[in-house]
């Protein structure tokens, strides 16, 4: 093997060491090309980590041809990608709405099937911290609340016990909200492996593929896309941040989207050490706030803020949004402060004028809407899929038999699990897992020959950063950016 430097921290995690991805060779992924002419039973619209996971859900079902269809040249190229990797427990949701139903079973389902599948999962728990009094008398209603959405184990602890937990705190906390099941996770391979798994078991997924208008002809929707026209019986707007403009387009006025800008500030692997749960304020009406949480990368995060906006492309970030953030950690966690920043960010979340998921049926046009999904969809995208498989069903779409699906098995991306240039029994088997060609993240040449000619392969530098981390860590790819790129073009990029 041929590393050097600092090596991964001791296990905390709960999945299984992952194995390279086993590659088929009966899959369908266009980029280009025309598409086909005979109608799809189902097509879902947007491959995020909810329309993916929505399309991974009817691939149970082999009688149906399915489509998943995506504006991007790659899955998860949207708000997916672009979050604070939280798996969430739903304890804080508002009891009674449909997401607070839906994180809490997908919570359950996204964990078991993070541990069949490889996705790290660290269970490191949260504290929802209070600095003033009026925070402080907060808390027992969210205790409260907590109870009514099936987490009684969350409880209160005073500024003794928060400090023994977290003793790099700012001065002058007054108590906390501990949360025992909040967890971080790999969002990257999450929205991948669903969309993997979809395409393995016989879903078409066809990118760079833009709904443009959509139109109806002989009980078939009529999708006009960057590459020509699609036909589909049943329609499935899993769009995010443009899930009211198709909304619109079928005759409905139910929700405006207004993206709501995080940005997020990624600090350095030296300052893992300093926090060992997700520190949460106590939340607003604009979302859960500015937090500081650590990766399954190895990397602390700061943010996100919290920007109404117009525009549904405007991810850059602003000084003044980074100042905001710096000053907010500053009191949060000082020494974060003096920590390297490695990388910025910033996502846009689907916010709408709604509280609530606007996930509804609409039978008499063989269409059901999936919007309003914000920062929660992560969690909650095996049970959203589940949902609106049964809503598809109750309005009548015969489903057939269901099947189990081919299992995957994705590349780790964790620190908390060893990762392939740790693994002795890998490397004996084909070296090229020992040759490391992204030292600061410590990315082999096997995971990259991976990753490339994977079932869904990269489009480009930053989908191979989403498959293996290179280009993820301190240098950003100043070191090894030139490798990757020539590894990159021998492989047909």
């Amino acid at each position: 093997m041929t590393a050097a430097g600092r090596g991964p921290r001791g296990a905390r995690g709960t999945a299984r060491p992952a194995s390279p991805e086993q590659r088929p060779t009966d899959v369908t992924v266009t980029r280009q090309g025309p598409l086909p002419a005979s109608p799809y039973d189902v097509t879902v619209v947007g491959a995020g980590v909810v329309g993916s996971a929505i399309a991974r859900g009817l691939a149970r079902h082999p009688r149906l041809r399915v489509a998943l269809v995506e504006a991007q040249d790659d899955v998860g190229q949207g708000s997916s990608k672009a979050n604070t990797a939280i798996l969430h427990t739903g304890f804080d949701a508002t009891p009674g709405f449909l997401e607070a139903r839906l994180v809490r079973e997908g919570a359950r389902l996204l964990a078991e099937y993070a541990a069949a599948t490889g996705i790290p999962v660290e269970p490191v728990g949260a504290l929802l911290v209070a600095w003033d009094e009026e925070q402080l008398a907060a808390l027992p209603r969210l205790v409260d609340k907590a109870g009514r959405n099936h987490h009684p184990d969350t409880r209160p602890i005073g500024p003794e016990e928060l400090y023994a937990r977290e003793p790099h705190l700012g001065p002058g906390a007054l108590g906390a909200l501990h949360v025992p099941g909040e967890s971080i996770i790999c969002p990257w391979t999450t929205t991948l492996a669903y969309a993997t798994q979809a395409v393995r078991n016989g879903v078409d997924l066809h990118l760079n593929t833009p709904v443009r208008a959509v139109g109806r002809d002989d009980g078939t929707h009529v999708l006009d896309t960057g590459r020509g026209i699609l036909r589909t019986r049943w329609l499935v707007n899993a769009a995010g941040l443009h899930a009211d403009t198709l909304d619109r387009a079928l005759g409905h006025d139910d929700f405006t989207v207004t993206p709501r800008r995080g940005q997020l500030l990624v600090f350095d692997k030296f300052a893992r050490d300093l926090v060992r749960h997700i520190l949460l304020p106590v939340p607003t009406a604009l979302g859960k706030g500015v937090l500081i949480t650590p990766t399954v990368y190895g990397n602390v995060l700061l943010g996100p803020t919290a920007e109404d906006l117009h525009d549904k492309r405007a991810t850059g970030s602003t000084a003044e949004g980074l100042e905001g953030l710096r000053d907010k950690g500053r009191r949060i966690l000082p020494a974060l402060l003096d920590e390297e920043v490695t990388a910025v960010y910033a996502g846009l979340r689907a916010a709408t004028e709604h509280e609530d998921y606007r996930i509804t049926a609409h039978p008499q046009q063989a269409y059901v809407t999936v919007g309003g999904i914000r920062s929660t969809g992560l969690t909650a995208s095996l049970a959203v899929a589940a949902h609106v498989r049964d809503l598809l069903a109750d309005a009548g779409l015969d489903l057939g038999p269901a099947g189990e699906l081919e299992p995957v098995r994705m590349p780790n991306l964790g620190e908390a699990f060893p990762r392939a240039y740790q693994r002795p029994e890998l490397i004996a088997a084909d070296p090229e897992y020992g040759t490391l060609v992204c030292h600061c993240e410590r990315v082999s040449r096997g995971e990259i020959r991976d990753a490339l000619t994977g079932t869904i392969p990269p489009a480009g530098l930053d989908g191979l950063r989403r498959r293996t981390r290179a280009r993820a860590g301190r240098c950003q790819g100043f070191h090894c950016g030139a490798a990757l790129r020539e590894l990159f073009e021998e492989a047909g990029g």
